[in-house]
C-alpha cells in the first residue's frame, strides 16, 4: 500500500469513488481508503434514482452532469453500471404543484436540462396503469430514470484505477494530523470477527497533501477527529419491494414500454418498476435521526426494523395511484441510514480552519450527485476553482454556533419536507427560534414574521400584529403570496417616508494589527477608504471570481470594521483568517482577525425622513448639524449618541435612500429600539423586512452576494468596474483581467403576470433563444412592474434591449434598464439637511 499520495479520498461509497476517478482523470496521484468494502454503506441499499429536478443552480448542473457520466462509463470500463433510462415522471394533483414544476422548469433550462408536459390524459395514454383523474398534469424528464447503485460504483471504480488511483479497502483512519505542509494519517487495518469489523493491531501512517472525506454514515465520526463540525446526521429512509404485479406483467408482455420513475410529490413517494413489481419509497413524517454521534462498531452493511404503520397512509396512496398493486404482496423491505444536512444539500468543498481538507459529506442523494460531485469537486481542487459557483453546497454555510440537537431537528425536518411544496418563500420551523436579537420580542409583537439566516430570527414582513399562528405558512406562494401587500407597503415608506429594518444578523469583522492596511489593500479590489471613510470592495478567488463582498468602514490608520452578508459569516471568517496567515506567512506584517458579529447590532434606518427622526435623538452641543452633509458626508462613518447608545452610524443604506446603519452594542439594543419606536411616531416610522429590503436594492441595481456575486462571475462581469482599482496589485487580479468578459449583469422590468413577480431562477430568452438566466427578482414600487437581475450575453446588455423571461411556462416581455433605475443620480442618498 501506498504511504504517500496527492490526494487521499476517504470512503468507498458512490461519492468517494467519484471524487477518486476524477482526480486520477485530472492526473493527481490518488489513493481510496475503504473501512469495510465498497459500497458498504448507504450505497448498498439505495433505490438508484437519478431524479434532476432541483431547485438550487449548483446542485442542477452537479446532478446533469452525473446522468450524462453514467451514461459513458461502460464504453469507457466496461463495466455496465445498470442504468435505466425510463425517465422521471413528476405528477401533480394541484395547481399549487404545477406553479413549483414550472418554476422549477425554467430554472431547468438555464442548465440545460430537458423536460416535457404531460396532461393526465397523456399519463394516462402512456401508461394506463396509472390513475389519473385527480391529477392536474405532471412534469416528464425523459434522460434520467434509475441505476445500480453498487454497479455504477464498481464501473467508477474500475475507471479510477485505470487512470492509476490505488483503492484500499478494509482500512480505518483513526487520527488527522496537519504538519504544515501535509496531512498525516494514522490508519489501522480491519477485520471480520463473528460479522462484525474490528480494529486489527496491524497501523500504518499514510501522508498526503490533500484529503477528502466522503465517510457518510461517518460523517459524526470523522468530525470529532477533525474537531469540526459535520451537521451531516442520517435519517431513517425505508421503501419496500412488492411482489410480481400480474397487471404489469401483461401490460409489459403486451409491449408496454417500462414505467419511468413515478412521483406523486403530493402524496411524498415515489415509484418504480423492479422484476415485475414494484418499490414504493415514502417520504414520510416521523422518521428518526440515527447515529448522531457515531455508527455503532457491530453496524456494517445493516438495517433497521421496517416500521409499516409509520408508512401507512403512503401505501395506501400507492395503491389509489396503482391499483393493481393493491392485491400484491410485499417481498423485500429496507430500513436504512441515509445522511441528511439541515437544508438537503450536500457539504461540499474546503473544511473550515484547515488546510488541503475537503468534505464531501451529508448527501441524501448520493447516487444522482456523486458523478458531479467528483467533477466539480476536482475541478476545486486541482484548479482552484470549479466552472460553477459552489457556495452554496459549502461546508461552512452552518457556523460554530450549530450543534448535534439542532443537526438532528433540521435533519428529520428535511427528510419529512422532501415532497412537501418548496415555496421559493419558505420558513422552516424545526430548532427556531435560535439566534435572536435583543428586539427579537417587540419585533414579534408588532407582527413580525421571521426568516431564519445563519440561524438569526430575521423579520422578512410586518403582518398584521393580531396575526394567528401559522399565517406566514399560509401566506406563501409561488406567486404572489399573502405576504406581498406587506412587503409593498413597506417598500413604500422607504422610498416616500421612513423605515427601520433590524440588520443585525449582518456578519462583522475587526481586522487590525501593523499590517492591516497593507493586507486588506492586497486581500481587495477597491482602493482602501481614508480613516474616518467607508468603502465597497471585493475579494477574489484565485480564478479572479468574486469571493466575498464587503463594506469596508476605516476606523483607523491600521484598524478596519468589515460587514458582509449574515448568511456567510463563518464562510467569510475562514477565508479571511486563511488569507491573512498566507499573507503573514509571505512576510508581511501581523494582521488580528477578530469576529465581532455578535458584539454588534445593527438598525438601518432609511427613507427621506429617517434625518428628522434621527435629529430627535441624536445628542451634540449642535444637534441639529450632526447629520448634515458638511459633518457627515455619504460614505462615512461617525460616532454619535443616540440617547443612551454610543452608535457607530455608517452613512450608508442598503435601499438606495438616505439612510444611516446604526451599529449599536448588543447589549442596548432594545433601549434604542424603544427611542427609535418613539421618535419615528411623529414622523409615520414603519418597521420593514427583508422582502421589502431585497425589492429595493434590486431598484438601485446593488449586488447581492449568493445572487449576482458569486464564484463563477469576475467583478467585472458584475458590471463593477467602479469598484476595482486596476492601478494597483491585488488576490486574483491577474486571472480577473485574463477571464475578460463572459456574461454581464443587467437590471430588468419585466412586463409579467399580475398576480406573480420573478424569484431569480428563471430562464432569460431574446428571439426565441436561451440568453441568460435571472438571479433576483420581486417587484417595484416605484415602477410598479416586476424587476429582476441577471446574467445576459454581453452583446446584448444594452439598456433598451428588449428580453422574454421565462414566468409559467410563458415568455413575458422584459428590458433591460440603465443601470440604478431608481434615483440613477443618487441624489436621494446624497440629500443634505
Amino acid at each position: 500500500m501506498k504511504t504517500h499520495v496527492k490526494a487521499l479520498v476517504v470512503g468507498g461509497g458512490a461519492v468517494g469513488t467519484a471524487i477518486a476517478y476524477h482526480l486520477g482523470k485530472a492526473g493527481w496521484d490518488t489513493m481510496l481508503l475503504e473501512r469495510d468494502e465498497l459500497t458498504c454503506g448507504s450505497t448498498w441499499h439505495a433505490a438508484g434514482l437519478l431524479p434532476l429536478f432541483n431547485m438550487s443552480f449548483a446542485t442542477s448542473h452537479i446532478h446533469d452532469y452525473s446522468v450524462k457520466f453514467y451514461k459513458t462509463l461502460e464504453a469507457e470500463t466496461g463495466l455496465n453500471p445498470g442504468f435505466s433510462v425510463v425517465g422521471n415522471l413528476r405528477m401533480a394533483q394541484s395547481q399549487a404543484r404545477m406553479d413549483e414544476y414550472m418554476l422549477y422548469a425554467t430554472t431547468a433550462e438555464t442548465v440545460g436540462i430537458p423536460y416535457e408536459w404531460l396532461s393526465p390524459a397523456q399519463i394516462k395514454e402512456r401508461w394506463p396503469l396509472v390513475r389519473t383523474e385527480d391529477l392536474i398534469g405532471a412534469l416528464f424528464h425523459p434522460t434520467d430514470g434509475y441505476i445500480n447503485p453498487a454497479d455504477v460504483t464498481m464501473a467508477m471504480a474500475k475507471g479510477a484505477r485505470q487512470f492509476g488511483v490505488a483503492i484500499e479497502r478494509k482500512w480505518q483512519v483513526d487520527a488527522y494530523d496537519w504538519t504544515g505542509s501535509e496531512w498525516r494519517m494514522t490508519c489501522t487495518k480491519m477485520a471480520e470477527k463473528g460479522g462484525n469489523l474490528v480494529a486489527t493491531d496491524e497501523q500504518t501512517v499514510i501522508t498526503a497533501e490533500h484529503v477528502v472525506t466522503a465517510t457518510g454514515n461517518h460523517a459524526q465520526r470523522t468530525a470529532r477527529l477533525l474537531g469540526l463540525k459535520i451537521p451531516a446526521i442520517p435519517v431513517e429512509h425505508q421503501f419496500i419491494v412488492t411482489e410480481p404485479d400480474p397487471e404489469l406483467l401483461a401490460y409489459r408482455k403486451a409491449g408496454g414500454a417500462e414505467h419511468p420513475v413515478l412521483r406523486d410529490a403530493d402524496a411524498k413517494w415515489y415509484v418504480r418498476e423492479e422484476r415485475g413489481g414494484w418499490i414504493l419509497g415514502p417520504y414520510e413524517e416521523g422518521a428518526p435521526a440515527r447515529f448522531k454521534y457515531a455508527v455503532p462498531e457491530s453496524f456494517r452493511a445493516d438495517l433497521f426494523q421496517l416500521d409499516l404503520e409509520r408508512i401507512e397512509e403512503e401505501y395506501m396512496s400507492m395503491i389509489h395511484r396503482i391499483p393493481s398493486s393493491e392485491t400484491v404482496g410485499l417481498k423485500d423491505d429496507f430500513n436504512g441510514p441515509i445522511c441528511y444536512t439541515p437544508d438537503g444539500n450536500p457539504l461540499l468543498g474546503p473544511a473550515p480552519g484547515l488546510r488541503n481538507m475537503w468534505l464531501a459529506e451529508g448527501f441524501s442523494f448520493g447516487i444522482t450527485a456523486a458523478g458531479g460531485t467528483g467533477h466539480y469537486l476536482a475541478q476545486m481542487m486541482v484548479e482552484g476553482e470549479a466552472e460553477i459557483d459552489m457556495a452554496a453546497l459549502d461546508p461552512k454555510r452552518y457556523g460554530p454556533w450549530m450543534t448535534t440537537e439542532y443537526a438532528v431537528q433540521k435533519n428529520e425536518e428535511c427528510y419529512s419536507h422532501v415532497y412537501v411544496l418548496h415555496h421559493p418563500d419558505e420558513e422552516r420551523e424545526a430548532a427556531r427560534p435560535l439566534r435572536t436579537s435583543p428586539a427579537y420580542d417587540r419585533q414579534k409583537a408588532k407582527g413580525a414574521q421571521f426568516g431564519q439566516v445563519n440561524g438569526w430570527e430575521r423579520p422578512n414582513y410586518y403582518g398584521p400584529v393580531d396575526a394567528p399562528d401559522g399565517f406566514d405558512r399560509e401566506a406563501r406562494s409561488f406567486r404572489r403570496g399573502g405576504w406581498w401587500p406587506y412587503a409593498v407597503e413597506e417598500a413604500k415608506a422607504i422610498r416616500e417616508g421612513v423605515g427601520l429594518i433590524d440588520a443585525t444578523a449582518f456578519a462583522k469583522h475587526a481586522v487590525t494589527g501593523p499590517g492591516a492596511t497593507a493586507f486588506l489593500d492586497w486581500f481587495t479590489c477597491n482602493r482602501l477608504p481614508k480613516v474616518g471613510r467607508i468603502n465597497l470592495t471585493y475579494a477574489l478567488t484565485t480564478a479572479g471570481t468574486v469571493r466575498s463582498e464587503y463594506t469596508i468602514v476605516r476606523r483607523g490608520s491600521d484598524s478596519y470594521y468589515l460587514v458582509s452578508a449574515g448568511a456567510w459569516a463563518a464562510y467569510d471568517a475562514d477565508f479571511l483568517r486563511k488569507t491573512a496567515e498566507d499573507f503573514m506567512a509571505g512576510g508581511g506584517e501581523y494582521v488580528a482577525i477578530q469576529d465581532v458579529t455578535t458584539q454588534w447590532g445593527v438598525f438601518a434606518i432609511a427613507g427621506p425622513k429617517s434625518r428628522d427622526v434621527l435629529n430627535n435623538l441624536v445628542r451634540d452641543a449642535v444637534p441639529e448639524t450632526v447629520l448634515s452633509n458638511k459633518r457627515f458626508p455619504w460614505l462615512s462613518v461617525r460616532d454619535i449618541e443616540l440617547g443612551m447608545v454610543p452608535t457607530m452610524a455608517l452613512r450608508v443604506a442598503y435601499t438606495g435612500e438616505l439612510g444611516w446603519e446604526l451599529h449599536h452594542p448588543i447589549e442596548m439594543q432594545t433601549h434604542l429600539w424603544d427611542r427609535l419606536m418613539d421618535a419615528g411616531e411623529a414622523h409615520g416610522l414603519k418597521l420593514v423586512g427583508a422582502r421589502a429590503q431585497n425589492w429595493l436594492r434590486q431598484e438601485k441595481s446593488y449586488r447581492a452576494f449568493g445572487t449576482e456575486l458569486g464564484r463563477d462571475a469576475t467583478p467585472l462581469e458584475a458590471g463593477l468596474d467602479r469598484f476595482v482599482d486596476l492601478s494597483k496589485d491585488f488576490h486574483g487580479k491577474a486571472a480577473m483581467e485574463a477571464t475578460g468578459i463572459r456574461s454581464s449583469c443587467v437590471t430588468v422590468l419585466v412586463d409579467g403576470p399580475e398576480d406573480a413577480d420573478p424569484w431569480g431562477r428563471e430562464a432569460l430568452y431574446s428571439g426565441g433563444q436561451l440568453v441568460g438566466r435571472l438571479t433576483s427578482g420581486g417587484y417595484s414600487a416605484a415602477f410598479d412592474r416586476s424587476i429582476g437581475m441577471g446574467y445576459v450575453r454581453p452583446n446584448l446588455a444594452q439598456p433598451g434591449q428588449r428580453l422574454e423571461v421565462k414566468m409559467f411556462d410563458r415568455l413575458w416581455p422584459a428590458e433591460i434598464t440603465e443601470e440604478s433605475p431608481y434615483d440613477p443620480s443618487n441624489e436621494t442618498i446624497r440629500k443634505d439637511g
